[in-house]
Formats: structure tokens, sequence, C-alpha cells
């Protein structure tokens, strides 16, 4: 259990320090307005938070996912991992299942500390910023808004993360076994890398819509009035005023960002666990394959162990 939540630990610092920068042009794609756009594109939106921010503006807001994210995927391992064993039965189904349950745990840490990314990723740079960091944004928005503004945004945020990361464990699991990922295959780590980021890419496909409303309801009256009064009232008004492709918005950078961040964590993950269980790794009962019979260093754990 210990070691589950270890590698999630680790995992999720390698996957925050690879994929920020792309989050933080997804969130601005997300919540600009299209009656006065700053933004042509994924590219345009790199090219000019580069030119006018330097490349520390990609990494605005890295302290609270760095924080969060570290603990969240910590949760994730260890609730996938844990309620998977007591489900009793590695299925497709019940990878599903124990995906879903650790997806809808976090989402009590993982709701305020998007809603501080996404304001820190929104504010103006230089003296005319609001918050100095994450727990300076989450403070003054306590004293504004109480326990109920820290926490905008969380029935949209159980409804994105408890599919997709059912999807995101399903997929992964699918993938690993149709890849044949065995212990001792010299192509173990790159077919791991694979699995891990095309999981990702499905987890936020099968629910980025939903991303874009939670986005928008959490920077919801950063530069101006309150607009929306809920989840529905927000998909309204944003399929009045831009049509079906609003909720499609900021999907390419999310795409692109999806397959290095889900890699690297799932990479990450593995090797922390190899390296850490050795030879418990693998589950119990299992022979080790004749290839594999005398290697140099510690075996690479099964995926469905994790």
């Amino acid at each position: 259990m210990a070691l589950d939540f270890l590698a999630g630990c680790a995992g999720g610092v390698a996957g925050v320090l690879v994929g920020h920068p792309f989050d933080t042009v997804k969130v601005r794609l997300q919540v600009q307005s299209m009656d006065k756009p700053q933004y042509r594109g994924t590219l345009h939106c790199f090219q000019s938070i580069i030119k006018q921010e330097s490349v520390l503006g990609l990494y605005k807001g890295l302290g609270s996912p760095l924080m969060g994210l570290t603990f969240i995927n910590a949760l994730v391992f260890g609730v996938q991992g844990n309620t998977l064993r007591a489900l009793g039965h590695d299925s497709p189904l019940n990878q599903f299942l124990a995906g879903a349950a650790a997806g809808a745990i976090q989402c009590v840490i993982c709701c305020p500390m998007e809603l501080a990314k996404t304001r820190l990723q929104l504010q103006d740079a230089g003296p005319a910023r609001a918050y100095r960091g994450s727990l300076d944004c989450l403070v003054q928005t306590y004293q504004r808004e109480g326990l109920r503004g820290v926490n905008r945004g969380m029935v949209a945020t159980l409804l994105r993360e408890t599919p997709s990361f059912g999807v995101y464990f399903l997929a992964y699991d699918v993938l690993t076994r149709s890849l044949g990922c065995e212990p001792g295959d010299r192509l173990l780590v790159p077919k791991l890398l694979l699995a891990g980021g095309t999981a990702g890419i499905a987890s936020w496909l099968s629910t980025y819509p939903v991303d874009v409303v939670k986005s928008r309801l959490q920077a919801d009256g950063l530069r101006g009035a309150p607009c929306y009064r809920g989840i529905v009232d927000c998909m309204r008004q944003s399929y009045q005023a831009e049509g079906w492709r609003v909720f499609t918005r900021g999907l390419a950078s999310t795409l692109l960002r999806a397959f290095p961040v889900n890699a690297a964590t799932f990479a990450t993950v593995t090797v922390v666990l190899t390296y850490a269980r050795g030879e418990e790794a693998r589950p119990e009962g299992e022979a080790m394959p004749a290839t594999a019979a005398a290697p140099s260093g510690p075996t690479l754990a099964q995926p469905s162990s994790l």
C-alpha cells in the first residue's frame, strides 16, 4: 500500500513538470472571450506567452498542481490499487470501477487546487497581479467567498474525474494486455510509455466538454461580474454564444499535453515500483518467464499490479 502511494507521488511530480506549460495554454484558450479573442490557436498562445511573459509564464500556477497533483497521484494510485485488491479480481470492469473510485475521492483535493491554478494562470503579470501564489489565492478566495468559493466547480470536477479515471485505468489495462507487456521484454518500457500516453488521451476525450465547463465556472467573476448560475446555465450560455465548438476549445493543447504527461507518469510509477518491490512486484504465484530467468537488475512490475 505504501509503495502504491510512493510511486504515485513520484509519477505526479514527473507529470506536472512535463505537462504544466500545455495546461496553461489550455486554460487560456478555454476561457478567452470570442468577442475579443487574445489568441488565434494553440501555437499562437504558446508564442504570445513566451514573448510577453518569458518561458516562466508557461509555468504560472505551478505551485498548486505540484503540491496538489503529487499528493493526488499518490492518492489515485493508492486508492486504485487497494480498490482493485478489494474487488478481488483483476478484470477490465474492475479496473474501470477502481479507477472511477480513485477519481471520485481525489476531487476533494483536485477542485480547490485547480481553482487556484486556473486563477493564477489567468492573472496579469507584474504589479497588477492579484495573487502571490497558490496558497494566497485560496486564502483570498476563502475570505471573499467562503468554503463554497474555494470549492467552486466541485460538481463539474466530480462529473469529469469519476468516469475519466475509470477510462484511464481501463484503457491502460487493455493496452498493456494487447501489447503483451511482460517482464523481460526488451521493449517493455516503450510499450508502457505508449500505453500510458494513449490511456491519457482516451481519458481526456471521454469527458473534455465537462472540463471546459469546469474551467469557465472556476474563472467566472475573475474579470468582471459572475455570469453563470451553475453547470447547466454555463453550458447553455456558452453554447448560445459560441456554438458546439466551445466545448472543444483548447483540446489540441490538452491532447498534446496528455500523451507525454501520462507516459511520464506511468513510466515513473513503474520504475519506482520496480526498484522498490523488486521480485515482489510480480503477482503472487506467477512464474518468471524463461527470458527473464537471470535478469541483470530488478524485474519490471506487471502493469496490472499497479
